[in-house]
């Protein structure tokens, strides 16, 4: 590899300290390395596909799982694999620290490096008939209650066939990626992120049948419907998608989740298992 693109969290890298080190080395070993236009500090920025230079050949992302997270979303259909370095607490994204950064690029400049694939989840919003928004997620789709704390209805469905409802908080539809994100908070099970299905775990739900509902990805299509509120007054939620963008949802909206045409592309340095990792992150 030649061609690097990269992006940083400027809240763990103030400056752009550790960013424009990284960029050094790279271009003093003959490489190119683009650094993301700035901005302010504690900001999300998304980045704009368009920014990257035509010839990249990766993006690297400093911050976290949750930096890395946000750019795949919105680099999806380049496919241009993805590394991370990690400048927080452990992820299982960003598998390189701060320590072993540099180290890391002469791996990738000698192409001693492997590239997995993770799946991602495409969904779509529906109000009235008309799909609103479209978004591709890494780890998970939300759909909860909007306002006060109170429980809402929701229907959910596979491949337009009524599976159940919960009156609950709200349901979570994550990749095996996303499984341990906040699906596993709400009590979901930990899934390897080799394997392709859907995760669908409800979010304090009102009922003894707390658990979480597992499909196979493949042909597969979830659909979470607003309920009526009480005395079938309209119900207001809302759809989050990887935890950043939001949508506000009505009673008879719903959120149709299909497994997405592409994946995420990240580069493996290391050789610890999936598994080695979560040890480690679980202590």
């Amino acid at each position: 590899m030649k061609h690097f693109f990269l992006i940083a969290n400027h809240a763990k890298d103030k400056d752009l300290e550790v960013t424009r080190e990284i960029a050094e080395y790279l271009r003093v070993h003959g490489a190119e390395a683009v650094i993301r236009d700035g901005e302010e500090p504690g900001e999300k920025r998304h980045t704009d596909p368009s920014e990257v230079p035509a010839d990249t050949e990766c993006v690297i992302v400093l911050g976290g799982d949750g930096t890395l997270i946000r750019a795949a979303g919105d680099l999806v259909n380049r496919q241009i694999p993805f590394l991370g370095i990690n400048l927080g607490t452990l992820g299982y994204l960003a598998e390189i620290d701060r320590a072993s950064a540099l180290q890391a690029m002469d791996i990738l400049l000698e192409d001693r490096y492997q590239i997995g694939k993770r799946m991602m989840l495409h969904g779509d919003v529906w109000h009235e008939g008309v799909c609103v928004q479209s978004k591709v997620v890494v780890n998970d789709i939300l759909v909860s209650r909007e306002g006060s704390p109170r429980v809402i209805n929701l229907i959910n469905y596979v491949n337009d066939l009524y599976l159940n409802e919960y009156r609950a908080d709200g349901i979570i539809l994550a990749t095996p990626t996303g499984s341990t994100g906040y699906s596993l908070s709400a009590g979901g099970p930990i899934v390897s992120p080799d394997a392709e299905l859907f995760l669908m775990t409800p979010l304090a739900a009102h009922t003894l049948n707390t658990r979480s509902v597992i499909l196979p990805a493949a042909d597969n299509r979830v659909r979470i419907q607003v309920g009526e509120g009480r005395d079938g007054s309209t119900e207001h939620a809302l759809a989050v998608f990887d935890g950043g963008s939001e949508v506000s949802l009505v009673t008879g909206d719903y959120v149709e989740v299909r497994r997405a045409e592409r994946s995420i592309k990240i580069i493996k340095i290391r050789n610890d298992s999936f598994l080695e990792t979560l040890r480690r992150k679980m202590h």
